[in-house]
């Protein structure tokens, strides 16, 4: 991986040493996924701000990227506040009902079919809006995550080789084991693929550190009571969306407190989530315990992949659409495009409606443009773009709008 910018001098082994830092940050840090169409944007409340700048020893941003890498945490307990703002107008659920299909999960609940409960939908909500989550973890074996709601909760509980997830409001459980009697994984079991903690997202921002990136020490910080230094990872290209990511690192574990990302197009942070409290001390072993309330709807894994509308990807729905994915371009320019097969423009119509009021969801805000390519629609947020070509191929990625129109001229 190529150097980032710093202002301090390295020997090449320091150089191979730093190396080794990221990709250890890689792998010890919870791996999500941050960008999509509809990914999500984060930003706090005022009283998650900042509360002082405390006087802590010199370090370089080397040191900071080793110091995440060698964090070790095990145990801690907390609350995290996160707040997501796309700056798109009120789609009137339509992107709960869209993220729910990609998912593969069942709906909402309450129309009868699949379970309320199930965390492949439920937490697909983290992407928009504002929440606050208890999260608390002792070891490899034993998480839980709580989405507050109002007057309800939802908790994802992992304890040993069961994993539960409770809706309160539905009364809903849903049960799935992290092994088969074979001992090997079973493919039934949801992966947590929304980020939901600081950690979460400053994994994202070390995959992104290459010779494309800036990475500095941008002095310190306070969160949650916790003093730490602070992470700046910025973009060197043009044509990227995103101004500069900054990672509040705590000063004792290395552990991230605080993550925040601010558009290249200026204004309030775009991404941005940070605890409002947290310890490292153990958490009590009832912490993870559940039993099934009595009447709760209790709906197995495997019992809910055997429907149809709700296990797996749909017969020539998006995952079938998706298999022909790729990646032009590098760094933080880096664009996803796939071939949709579709003709003529934005869907108008689909047998459950959710395509046709997409179609009509984009084109209302969305920039008809034109180019070698032919013509299209762009699809805008304050992070992610994405052209919709006339000829049913998408071109989707962090990058403005004429970074879109390129790709597509480059492909033909």
């Amino acid at each position: 991986m190529a150097p980032i910018d710093s202002d301090d001098n390295r020997t090449a082994g320091e150089g191979e040493e730093l190396r080794a830092g990221r990709r250890k940050a890689a792998r010890y840090v919870v791996p999500v996924a941050v960008m999509g169409v509809a990914a999500a944007t984060i930003g706090l409340v005022p009283a998650l701000a900042d509360s002082g700048d405390p006087d802590l020893p010199k370090v370089t941003a080397e040191q900071l990227i080793e110091k995440i890498a060698k964090s070790d945490v095990q145990q801690m307990s907390g609350t995290v506040r996160i707040n997501t703002d796309l700056g798109l107008p009120d789609l009137g659920g339509l992107e709960s009902g869209l993220m729910s299909g990609m998912s593969g999960g069942p709906g909402a609940g309450g129309d009868g079919e699949g379970s309320a409960a199930d965390p492949s939908a439920k937490l697909t909500e983290l992407v928009s809006g504002s929440h606050t989550l208890r999260v608390a973890a002792d070891g490899p074996d034993r998480q839980k995550l709580s989405l507050l709601e109002n007057a309800a909760e939802y908790s994802l509980i992992h304890n040993g080789d069961d994993v539960w997830g409770y809706d309160s409001k539905s009364n809903e459980v849903y049960h799935s084991t992290t092994s088969g009697s074979d001992g090997r994984p079973e493919k039934d079991v949801p992966e947590k693929d929304v980020p939901a903690t600081p950690k979460d997202f400053a994994d994202q921002a070390l995959k992104a550190v290459d010779d494309t990136t800036s990475v500095t020490v941008g002095g310190t910080a306070q969160v949650a009571g916790r003093d730490a230094y602070r992470l700046v990872v910025e973009p060197k290209q043009d044509g990227s969306t995103v101004g500069a990511i900054t990672v509040a690192v705590d000063a004792e574990t290395g552990t991230p407190l605080k993550f925040t990302l601010t558009p290249a197009s200026g204004g309030a942070a775009v991404v941005d989530v940070g605890f409002t409290k947290v310890s490292f001390a153990k958490p009590d072993a009832s912490t993870f315990d559940f039993t099934p309330p009595e009447g709760a709807k209790v709906t197995e894994a495997d019992e809910s992949a055997k429907a149809p509308e709700h296990g797996g990807p749909a017969e020539g729905g998006l995952a079938e659409g998706l298999d022909g994915l790729k990646v032009v371009g590098e760094g933080w320019n880096a664009i996803a495009t796939f071939d949709t097969g579709a003709r003529g423009g934005l869907p108008t119509a689909s047998p459950d409606g959710d395509l046709g009021a997409l179609g009509g969801f984009l084109g209302s805000f969305g920039d008809q443009v034109k180019g070698d390519f032919g013509s299209g629609t762009v699809f805008k947020t304050r992070l992610v773009n994405a052209l919709i070509t006339d000829d049913g191929k998408v071109y989707a990625g962090a990058v403005t709008k004429d970074a879109l129109v390129k790709a597509a001229d480059a492909a033909q």
